[in-house]
């Protein structure tokens, strides 16, 4: 006789209980980096609507970062931080290749020894991130999830690079997935496209550099191209992640773009055709682009802003490096 397996299934829903944030400890003013790009503050605000950014001490690295943001996360969820069984973190800036970012939160935090992983998505992560924590929960494979986009960017930014070294900031933001009485994620809609791969991201290897033929690895992107694909291919992912939602733009309390650059968020939002009552984060302007951890931190100071907008729905949508993308639709907590 053949034995049976055990298969678990788990709630029929999931939502977002709490966010939390940590943002790099220092202000940095297009001042502070125009010389070296030979450009003007008002060049910066024009392109890309920053006014300043916030950039981590040398000792705080992507790890610290993360820890902070998870701590106030679990505090305001009200779930016990030893019940917290899986830790997701989405970054591109762990300090080393392992271990992982995610095992070293749950202890710090006290959710040793729940299930623990890195994902390199860019700045789709966190999007990504909540996708994979909100089919696990539902699939009976963990009960409550901690996910966390996290990046110090600063340290893999040439400051002489044009293309990009003005746009980036430190921090992290994170979120508590649980089990929900209503739907509270919708399904998410991600891809990619590898074939523009060389669009955004870094412009060597490690070993190279290992080797002494080649600089530090640092970030890099065509403006223009990515540009053009932001607004263009991902307002048809955000109308899509609407539909398999079920919901009409006019539905939508918040929109949650990644903070990739303001033309490209107002354009967005002029693409989608957005009421004028949905409030659009813009987090960008004093915190810069923190690629996974673009969202939970802009969603974090929206709930701060807002809190008139809990229960409210939020469209999110993550796109950037080796053109990777991810959009949901998200309950506010």
């Amino acid at each position: 006789m053949r034995a049976t397996l055990n298969q678990l299934t788990g709630p029929a829903y999931t939502r977002i209980y709490s966010y939390g944030a940590a943002r790099g400890e220092n202000a940095v003013p297009n001042d502070d980096l125009v010389g070296p790009i030979d450009s003007s503050d008002e060049w910066i605000r024009q392109r890309t609507g920053i006014i300043t950014r916030v950039r981590a001490d040398k000792d705080t690295d992507a790890i610290d970062l993360a820890a902070a943001a998870a701590q106030e996360a679990i505090e305001k969820s009200g779930v016990p931080a030893d019940q917290v069984d899986l830790v997701i973190v989405a970054t591109i800036s762990n300090p080393k290749q392992t271990p992982s970012v995610s095992a070293i939160v749950a202890d710090r935090v006290g959710a040793n020894p729940a299930a623990a992983y890195d994902i390199n998505a860019a700045c789709a992560g966190y999007a990504y991130a909540v996708a994979q924590a909100d089919a696990l929960i539902r699939a009976g494979a963990a009960t409550y999830a901690l996910v966390i986009g996290t990046e110090k960017l600063s340290d893999i930014v040439d400051p002489t690079d044009r293309s990009i070294s003005f746009l980036l900031g430190d921090g992290a933001g994170a979120a508590l997935i649980g089990p929900s009485d209503t739907p509270g994620i919708a399904p998410a809609v991600w891809g990619s496209d590898g074939s523009k791969a060389d669009a955004v991201g870094m412009n060597n290897t490690l070993t190279d550099f290992r080797d002494g033929q080649a600089p530090w690895p640092t970030l890099r992107q065509e403006g223009p191209t990515v540009f053009r694909w932001a607004v263009w291919e991902m307002a048809k992912v955000a109308r899509e992640a609407l539909d398999k939602a079920g919901v009409e733009p006019a539905d939508i309390a918040a929109f949650i773009p990644h903070q990739a650059n303001m033309r490209i968020i107002d354009e967005f939002a002029k693409q989608l055709k957005l009421p004028e009552t949905t409030v659009i984060a813009r987090d960008i302007e004093t915190t810069g682009n923190t690629s996974a951890a673009s969202i939970p931190l802009a969603s974090h100071r929206l709930m701060a802003e807002h809190p008139e907008l809990s229960g409210g729905l939020a469209l999110q949508i993550g796109f950037g490096a080796g053109l990777v993308f991810a959009a949901q639709v998200v309950v506010l907590p």
